[in-house]
């Protein structure tokens, strides 16, 4: 399939148009609102669905093929939030704190993006790594430890980390993600089919009023474009596609196939809007939201939604030789 054929098929997606249907509810000013009780109860659907899946794949897959993505996507971890940071300062002469806090966001991972790359590549009918959730696990949490370490010898506040840290651990979006784990690889596949009605075949209606929810909340973002300032915009841009390429790349090298590439490429050009936020406003106070908010969620999550995970797959094809 061309790849111009592949973004068409990504943005008349049922979910990328939920998405813009929620941006367009925003701008006229409907009075459409998703409860926060049901956004809360598709967060927790969503993180734990995938996170049973993924323990069910890797219950059955060999050790031999999992370490080498699993160790570049540490690494992926531990670089990303170091370029982000190094280009936000040198570049975009951020202070300490806010050039900190954007990196923690750029360098961790955002799962709903990650669940809309499975999805875009189920619908171009391109197979997988099914252990790919375990590494979302894996890159969640280094980058935004990173970058908490390097606000924290730059400004002091060594009493805020560990209390930054535990509410990344502590968070809803670990703590369900690596327990979906964890309960899908000792119940296997014979326990993941026990939940399937439930747990694998809504998963695509529920991810669609997820979006719709995230385009309201996203389109709010939009208007605090102007407080962020031209450099911002460039950098939830372009960083994106650095780092997709970067995790495209190293997903390649790593033995990951042209799917699973396509996702580790994805996973790193997204931005964190659930996790790094919370520690981040823990950790940083002084550091300003609008700055990393909307960035992750004005700018690079509508991009990757529409554009980005096309450019991936299509990355991840020019370095499979395809």
């Amino acid at each position: 399939m061309e790849t111009l054929e592949l973004v068409r098929l990504n943005l008349l997606s049922p979910m990328v148009l939920a998405f813009a249907l929620g941006i367009v509810a925003t701008l006229v000013h409907s009075d459409l609102k998703i409860p926060e009780a049901l956004y809360t109860a598709l967060s927790i659907y969503l993180l734990l669905a995938i996170g049973l899946k993924g323990g069910a794949e890797l219950s059955i897959t060999p050790l031999a093929a999992f370490w080498k993505p699993a160790l570049v996507t540490l690494g992926l971890g531990v670089v990303t939030p170091l370029l982000a940071y190094a280009v936000l300062r040198r570049l975009g002469r951020f202070d300490v704190a806010d050039a900190a806090a954007i990196a923690a966001h750029y360098g961790s991972v955002s799962a709903v993006t990650f669940i809309a790359s499975l999805t875009f590549l189920q619908a171009a009918g391109i197979p997988y790594e099914g252990f790919m959730p375990t590494l979302v696990a894996i890159l969640e949490v280094p980058a935004i430890v990173i970058a908490l370490l390097i606000a924290r010898q730059r400004l002091g506040g060594a009493e805020t980390l560990g209390e930054a840290i535990r509410e990344v651990f502590s968070g809803k979006s670990i703590l369900l993600l690596v327990g979906g784990l964890v309960i899908g690889f000792f119940s296997g596949k014979q326990g993941l089919e026990q939940v399937a009605p439930l747990f694998v075949e809504p998963f695509k209606g529920a991810l669609v009023l997820f979006l719709l929810e995230m385009g309201m909340v996203a389109a709010k973002r939009l208007r605090d474009l102007r407080k962020a300032g031209g450099f911002l915009v460039a950098f939830g841009l372009l960083m994106p596609v650095l780092q997709g390429a970067l995790g495209v790349w190293l997903g390649s090298w790593a033995g990951l196939s042209l799917g699973g590439a396509t996702v580790l490429g994805t996973m790193a050009a997204s931005a964190s809007y659930i996790a790094a936020p919370a520690a981040v406003r823990i950790a940083l106070p002084q550091a300003n939201p609008s700055y990393y908010l909307t960035a992750a969620l004005g700018i690079t999550f509508p991009f990757n939604l529409t554009l980005g995970i096309p450019l991936y797959f299509a990355l991840s094809r020019l370095f499979h030789g395809g």
